[in-house]
């Protein structure tokens, strides 16, 4: 009996390709059993859609609001010092010092433009931050009740393993759905390999809405990450590849899915991705023939 994909050995990394990723234009998907549940379609989970009525947190390097990609901000914050040096949110400008967050936030309003979207910074310069801060801007997010939380970063360092699982949990309980990059990287990193958040990696398709079921995981989905046009600060707009850049397509996805369907959990809406990627959502069932 062949053993499933979750059983076999990596596939060697592709060069070229964001750790994780898979160049799908080039490779052959690898062939899994498919559980169809046959109402579930694309036009069901999203048709129609666009995000609104959906509130979106990015916690990134902040976000540069007005910029035409990524327009109104419904609130910015940064983590700041506060008495005894315990990490605190404060209000601040919709600036971003380095841009990664901006460019993720044009790809989420790309997708999804009826989004509500926040920006909380926890990187302090743009480029470095804290495990306390992350923690921080992720649980702010978590207790705002926000809907969805992109989340296009990762800590290395173990310490912080155990609280961000917890922080993950509880956010998956609250139906605050986190969506994580998988490293760039073959390195073990947090939180986007926990089971209770979406983990999502590149391929190298260009179209926006093409994503793809990894039946090996720790990283659950592909989704666009290489050459993806993005916004950048001062107006600017760059081709950049990651996969910081294929979560947000999947948090936009989300949103078109809770715009449509507001009584979803994070299991059913996991669920509802899974159904409609694009190696499942076959004619008659049976294993992954795109469509």
């Amino acid at each position: 009996m062949t053993p499933p994909p979750w059983r076999r050995e990596r596939r060697e990394h592709f060069p070229g390709m964001p750790a994780w990723g898979l160049a799908t234009s080039r490779l052959e998907l690898e062939a899994f059993q498919v559980s169809r549940q046959e109402e579930v379609t694309r036009d069901w989970a999203w048709g129609g859609a666009d995000g609104s009525g959906v509130r979106v947190c990015v916690v990134d390097t902040g976000v540069e609001g007005g910029h035409p990609l990524v327009g109104a901000l419904a609130r910015s914050l940064v983590v700041v010092s506060g008495d005894g040096g315990r990490p605190v949110l404060a209000d601040c400008d919709p600036v971003d010092p380095a841009g990664h967050g901006t460019a993720c936030a044009s790809v989420i309003r790309s997708v999804a433009p009826g989004v509500s979207l926040t920006s909380v910074r926890v990187l302090t310069d743009g480029k470095t931050g804290t495990g306390s801060a992350l923690l921080a801007g992720l649980r702010w997010a978590v207790e705002a009740d926000f809907d969805l939380v992109n989340l296009s970063l990762s800590t290395t360092r173990n310490e912080f393993r155990a609280a961000l699982h917890e922080l993950a949990d509880l956010a998956y309980f609250r139906r605050c759905l986190i969506v994580a990059s998988a490293h760039n990287m073959p390195v073990v990193s947090f939180p986007w390999a926990f089971s209770s958040v979406i983990s999502v990696a590149s391929h190298d398709e260009p179209d926006p809405l093409t994503y793809y079921y990894n039946p090996a995981p720790p990283a659950e989905f592909y989704a666009r990450g290489v050459k993806v046009p993005v916004a950048w600060p001062g107006g600017r707009r760059i081709h950049s590849t990651g996969n910081s850049f294929a979560a947000p397509h999947i948090t936009g996805v989300c949103a078109l899915i809770l715009s449509k369907h507001a009584w979803m959990t994070p299991f059913q809406l996991k669920s509802a991705l899974y159904l409609t990627a694009r190696n499942v959502a076959t004619d008659h069932g049976g294993t992954n023939v795109p469509v």
